[in-house]
């Protein structure tokens, strides 16, 4: 006997932003499908993935190579060897080639470490003092959000805590202090401290190796966009998913060179992916929780202005209020300095024409950045609908209930008063 089932469209849901689930239920993104909406992500995309293309090969290099140096004066100073090092994902001998790009570091970010905003070759140490650079406190910032929200998904920070862990990393820091007793006098009396510094810098691998895909998946969309590949912001958002399907598997671990010889401190075979021990915990750490930005906020725990619990976080940019975040030395800041100098001719044309033109580039483009933002983690509740429910033309009522209340509870984190969720369904949310 054939039982055949019975379609039976769901009833509108109640929830407060009821639009937006029926639109991802439909298969679509947080962000309205507009053409201007999809211009604007893919513009910003491609303006983050030249500075986060120095972002991850610095992150490796200071994982792997500069690693507990006590004054990393020249951490910043990247070696040759890591601009040169080929992209996992770009390039002709990549593990899965994403960018039909290069391998070795991008054309414009070349161009900009050498010239900088004054468009002049001068030294690199003058460069750097007069900060006309790739702000790297950005991305240090991010894995600092990403080692306070420790424990956001996968096994990674059990395993920081185990004892092969810490024998892993004794040999390490024995190897890097060989024949300096100072250091290995201070490793004995504060071994604690040591240990942390060397956790840090793991979670600075994790990063790095995110990252390193992000880059050429960021890229390969410019491209497809600027060949008119892309419809609309669904099929953007499709392409994400795709992607975090495709490599969700890539190995994440953390290993350091010492004259030479290669120290696992986290090896490949202790079985920790992309998707589960990196990806998900940044959008988590990174794009929901972060921390108020210094002199935002008081960090008196008397005057009560920063959560008791850390869940109740909620200072990342599907949250910021990027107006007044527009200030020296806060982090997001830094990104828009750094994307300004990447935008593609067709976003800087749109911010010419609204607003006050220039004079307010950086506001428009983190207003940008955060749709651009919510575009992406459109694509991992997708991801994480499609891997963990049921398919969106499902034809079951449970499966389609079931899809609901996953839908409605992802959107209940955007009912507080801070989120971005209701502007960027505008158009004037510049």
């Amino acid at each position: 006997m054939t039982v055949t089932t019975r379609t039976t469209p769901l009833p509108p849901s109640q929830h407060r932003f009821a639009e937006v689930i029926h639109r991802l239920e439909a298969g679509g993104s947080m962000l309205p499908d507009t053409p201007d909406n999809l211009k604007q992500i893919i513009g910003i995309y491609k303006a983050y993935a030249v500075p986060m293309d120095f972002y991850w090969r610095d992150l490796l290099y200071i994982a792997e190579q500069v690693f507990l140096n006590p004054i990393p004066a020249f951490k910043y100073f990247i070696s040759q060897e890591y601009l040169d090092r080929p992209n996992s994902y770009a390039g002709d001998n990549a593990d899965l080639r994403i960018w039909r790009g290069p391998a070795t570091a991008h054309p414009e970010l070349l161009e900009f470490m050498q010239k900088g905003e004054l468009k002049r070759k001068l030294p690199k140490w003058l460069h750097h003092l007069w900060h006309d650079r790739v702000n790297m406190e950005f991305a240090e910032a991010c894995m600092d959000a990403m080692l306070w929200h420790q424990g956001m998904g996968g096994r990674f920070n059990d395993y920081l805590e185990s004892e092969e862990y810490r024998q892993n990393a004794d040999r390490a820091i024995r190897a890097y202090f060989k024949g300096n007793p100072l250091m290995l006098g201070l490793y004995k009396l504060f071994p604690e401290m040591f240990l942390e510094q060397v956790r840090m810098l793991s979670y600075t691998a994790n990063l790095g190796l995110f990252w390193e895909v992000m880059a050429p998946v960021f890229f390969e969309m410019s491209d497809i966009y600027d060949e008119g590949g892309f419809k609309g912001v669904p099929d953007a958002m499709n392409f994400l998913v795709n992607g975090i399907f495709a490599i969700a598997g890539r190995p994440i671990y953390h290993h350091v060179f010492i004259n030479g010889e290669c120290f696992e401190i986290i090896p490949k075979s202790a079985g920790f992916t992309w998707l589960y021990e990196a990806a998900l915990p940044y959008v988590e750490a990174v794009f929901y929780r972060t921390a108020p930005f210094r002199g935002t906020k008081s960090y008196n725990a008397q005057a009560q202005q920063v959560p008791d619990q850390q869940a109740d976080f909620h200072y990342g940019i599907l949250y910021a209020d990027v107006f007044p975040v527009g200030s020296a030395g806060i982090p997001p800041t830094l990104l828009m300095q750094d994307m300004l100098h990447f935008l593609p001719p067709y976003l800087l044309e749109e911010y010419r024409q609204h607003c006050r033109g220039e004079d307010d580039m950086l506001i428009q483009l983190g207003v940008t950045f955060q749709r651009s933002m919510y575009n992406v983690t459109s694509a991992v509740i997708q991801a994480l609908r499609a891997a963990l429910l049921y398919p969106l033309d499902d034809t079951d009522p449970v499966h389609l209930q079931a899809n609901r209340a996953f839908f409605e509870a992802q959107m209940d984190r955007f009912l507080r008063p801070e989120a971005r969720l209701p502007d960027i369904q505008s158009q004037d949310y510049r």
